[in-house]
């Protein structure tokens, strides 16, 4: 009893993402830039989508939702990483611990099931663009947003109690540069065999139904664009589609990696890397995608610069 009750109280101690590298300075610098950029990138995206009415349509309403949650992951875990490099150690509570795994969950489930949600909007406007406005009216598109938080936050809520329930006496040492399911599962001094095969069949659900979504979805798309008699129709359908399937690689290619390979063929440097990729590469790729490839994000970018410059200095 008083093991479980000192695992419950003790802080754990996370190993530095920069702990194997031998320039320490180098990555903590190009890791500080990536987050910059991808919080400058996604803030701007939300701003736009906001401010333009060319961009208040269904696509921009659950794309400023993928924003959203490309601010928080590195939002919950890039600050801490930075905070214990620079103050050399890496201590974080137990409540701390439960917050970063509570979080990261959350907008995991969130996002993947959002990533699906959005392969049906287009769906719909490829394949049903008359009854477009119909399928994706407003209050469909305020039930779709609600469902990936409600899907996110149910997960994160039995993830988060069940794996902080066993005792965590044997070390605190974890092997990771911010708390997660897999890795905190080692310290316990408990059998959680049960748990991660439990956690492995619900990751494997959890991916592949959205994953079928999306691939049902741009099926169709593909026949119905290969159909188009338009050539320029059948281009913009081929980038916005394109850039969409491009996040959905990132996104599910990391999970897939971390939640549907087994534990025995995962070691920490590859799941700090993976981790990495999800928590801050991807949310940083994103807006980059979907600006560059997207003329409609361009045009409202430039009109507000070109609103900036012209305004008059007092």
């Amino acid at each position: 009893m008083t093991d479980r009750n000192e695992s419950v109280v003790s802080d754990f101690i996370l190993v530095s993402l920069f702990a194997r590298s031998g320039s320490h300075q180098l990555l903590f610098t190009l890791v500080a830039a990536m987050f910059i950029v991808g919080l400058l990138g996604n803030a701007i995206l939300i701003f736009l989508i906001y401010v333009d009415p060319r961009l208040h349509t269904p696509m921009y309403f659950l794309l400023s939702q993928l924003s959203l949650f490309d601010v928080g992951f590195p939002l919950v875990t890039i600050p801490k990483m930075a905070s214990d490099f620079l103050q050399g150690e890496g201590s974080i509570s137990f409540g701390g611990c439960a917050a970063q795994i509570f979080f990261l969950t959350m907008m995991g489930v969130a996002e993947g099931v959002l990533l699906a949600l959005m392969s049906y909007d287009r769906y719909v406007a490829v394949c049903y663009p008359l009854q477009y406005p119909v399928l994706m009216r407003r209050q469909v598109c305020l039930l779709m947003v609600s469902s990936s938080w409600l899907a996110g936050v149910l997960n994160a809520c039995i993830q988060t109690s069940i794996t902080l329930h066993f005792p965590y006496c044997a070390s605190r040492i974890v092997d990771h540069f911010f708390c997660e399911v897999p890795a905190l599962l080692k310290l316990s001094c408990a059998d959680t065999s049960a748990y991660e095969l439990a956690l492995s069949t619900s990751g494997v659900l959890i991916l592949l139904l959205p994953l079928s979504l999306i691939a049902a979805s741009y099926g169709h798309v593909l026949k119905a664009v290969l159909h188009m008699h338009s050539e320029e129709a059948r281009n913009k359908a081929f980038a916005t589609c394109s850039s969409h399937l491009t996040v959905v690689g990132l996104f599910y290619g990391a999970a897939v990696f971390m939640y549907m390979v087994p534990g025995a063929y995962h070691n920490p440097h590859q799941d700090n890397m993976v981790s990495l990729f999800y928590s801050l590469v991807t949310p940083t790729l994103n807006p980059l995608i979907y600006s560059l490839r997207n003329r409609e994000v361009r045009m409202a970018l430039a009109k507000v610069l070109s609103r900036a410059a012209l305004k008059p200095n007092w």
